[in-house]
């Protein structure tokens, strides 16, 4: 089968390499949103953060400029910038989208150079500290947040339970009357969490506690999926974009804080 040609924009660039990826919806929609946001980069533009960043349309950007001899300089301010607003799993997961689209233009001859040779996320501050303080987490339950955001820092934070878990929970796990999660006993919370549990889950009594803000793609398992709304599972992602996003004007350096450090915190009261 002949191969299509060395497309002129990016953009295009980007829908081959991710056309032949075998990936679910979701992963697909991941994997446009990292790369979309590496464009901005490319024409020495800050892309939008947070939920800006999912709407945004991506300037146009011309293949050509990843082989221009400033590339490698404007990728790397960019992963600087990345790196202070997000969690750096995330700064790694987009490094490494950019770098496996790199790698499979330059394997069809699109592009020659390779922009990212030898760059690396930066390393977290040493001296950042690894829980918040008391009166830090009282600032952040202070902060105006919807239902769903509110429930979730409140629960990771009473529970102490990983992130991942939290948001793998479904409503039919928990035992609102016990404050526990039915199958794993020693995941449990207290009132505020009790508080608001109710109100988030509003009489659903399946699909996932923390939902997202769209309709779960084709294919999504039932139990991933509201069966009410329609709506997908909260991701990791969202969830963190979120907080560091609402908690940048806290943080001293100016980057947010971490879900991780909240759970850390709970764990130390």
């Amino acid at each position: 089968m002949t191969s299509p040609p060395a497309p002129v924009e990016y953009a295009v660039a980007v829908e081959h390499y991710l056309a032949a990826l075998r990936l679910s919806e979701a992963s697909r929609r991941v994997y446009r949103i990292a790369l979309a946001t590496w464009a901005w980069a490319l024409v020495a533009r800050t892309p939008p953060n947070g939920r800006a960043r999912r709407g945004a349309v991506a300037p146009i950007v011309p293949m050509a400029l990843l082989d221009a001899s400033g590339a490698a300089g404007r990728l790397e301010d960019a992963l600087v910038r990345r790196a202070a607003t997000a969690d750096p799993r995330t700064v790694s997961r987009e490094l490494s989208i950019l770098r496996g689209a790199i790698s499979w233009w330059r394997t069809r001859g699109w592009i020659d150079a390779d922009p990212l040779d030898g760059l690396r996320p930066p390393a977290m501050p040493s001296s950042a500290p690894s829980t918040l303080t008391p009166e830090q987490v009282a600032e952040v339950f202070a902060l105006p947040a919807p239902l769903r955001e509110q429930t979730c820092r409140r629960l990771l934070y009473e529970t102490t339970a990983p992130i991942e878990r939290v948001l793998a929970l479904n409503a039919d796990d928990l035992d609102l009357i016990r404050r526990r999660v039915r199958k794993e006993p020693g995941i449990r919370w207290r009132a505020g969490s009790a508080r608001l549990l109710p109100l988030l889950l509003a009489g659903r009594t399946t699909g996932p506690v923390f939902l997202a803000s769209r309709r779960a793609a084709a294919g999504t398992a039932a139990r991933d999926r509201c069966p009410v709304t329609g709506r997908g599972r909260l991701s990791y992602r969202q969830a963190a974009e979120l907080f560091a996003e609402a908690t940048r004007h806290l943080d001293p350096a100016g980057r947010g804080w971490t879900l991780r450090r909240l759970r850390a915190a709970g764990a130390s009261a």
